[in-house]
């Protein structure tokens, strides 16, 4: 089932002496983050008041913090975001629903094991696959891919030799 709340970064410090909270996005970039109107912190929705990328980071103001003490007391939570409020383009998921699909043979249908990880290295994606031979990774490119059906909980995958 998917979720309806998704992990989008964590506030590791404060920024200024207003009660600007930095945040390290888990998402696809800071402008990602700071396109939001609200976050949710501890499940309460939090509007944002201002945000900008600064670093690869994103500095956030944040309505009903503007100290330094109000700020000094996220540090360390996680901040996440609605999935309502996204609109992903066609053949782009959420990490979190890929996670725990049944990975498939697309030529012979055995199944290979479960999607655990997906591992972001600087080039493209990697899959993590744990199964009954072992773990596998298996890079997350077309060549590889053939179909991510996540409402049918499962990917198929055309492996090469060796893989």
């Amino acid at each position: 089932m998917k979720q309806r709340f998704l992990e989008a970064g964590q506030i590791v410090n404060t920024h200024g002496i207003r009660g600007e909270v930095k945040i390290v996005p888990w998402c696809d970039s800071p402008e990602f983050l700071c396109g939001f109107d609200t976050l949710y912190i501890d499940e309460a929705p939090v509007r944002l008041r201002a945000a900008r990328p600064h670093k690869g980071n994103v500095l956030a103001a944040l309505e009903g913090v503007d100290t330094v003490e109000g700020a000094m007391a996220l540090k360390g939570k996680t901040v996440h975001i609605d999935r309502v409020d996204v609109t992903l383009p066609e053949g782009r998921h959420f990490l979190a629903d890929l996670i725990g699909l049944r990975v498939v043979d697309a030529d012979s249908g055995a199944e290979l094991g479960v999607l655990t990880e997906v591992l972001t290295p600087p080039a493209h994606q990697v899959y993590l696959v744990k199964g009954p031979q072992g773990e596998r990774l298996i890079p997350a490119v077309e060549e590889f891919i053939v179909e991510t059906n996540v409402d049918g909980g499962y990917l198929r995958v055309r492996l090469i030799e060796g893989m």
